[in-house]
């Protein structure tokens, strides 16, 4: 097996483990009642921190298995770290923004803040489904 294929090896297993971790640190946050602003604070750096791992991780994949000449594991490992770059983009601003507005007591902001949430956790569930799909599918061919 050649080094860049190990190399690709290795951040494919990385990517799963930053996926699957933050997607079991972030499942037990629901328990939050998410109406302080320490509580919408804390999910949004939790949640900037995963954007930021699977960017690298993601994205040194890519390259892994794009120097390992295996171009459509390449392809998507790349699609995924331009989707954590875009999610990244579009949460946590929102985060914020809900996050300004339940220290300011809007009644609709924490109700906002819980399916934002809930969101970027079916969509990271769906990333790792995904990831596992494509490794097996992929590899059979």
């Amino acid at each position: 097996m050649s080094a860049t294929l190990i190399a690709a090896l290795f951040f494919t297993v990385a990517l799963l483990v930053v996926t699957g971790y933050f997607i079991m640190g972030s499942v037990p946050l629901l328990v939050l009642e998410h109406d302080t602003p320490l509580d919408a604070g804390f999910i949004r750096g939790f949640f900037n921190t995963y954007y930021l791992a699977a960017t690298f991780t993601a994205s040194a994949t890519a390259l892994s298995f794009a120097f390992a000449a295996r171009l459509p594991f390449a392809a998507g490992a790349a699609g995924l770290a331009l989707l954590a770059i875009g999610l990244r983009r579009k949460v946590i601003p929102e985060m914020d923004s809900l996050g300004t507005q339940i220290q300011a007591k809007g009644t609709d902001a924490v109700a906002k803040f819980r399916r934002t949430h809930l969101s970027a956790i079916l969509i990271n569930v769906a990333q790792l489904v995904l990831i596992v799909w494509s490794l097996t599918a992929l590899s059979l061919k």
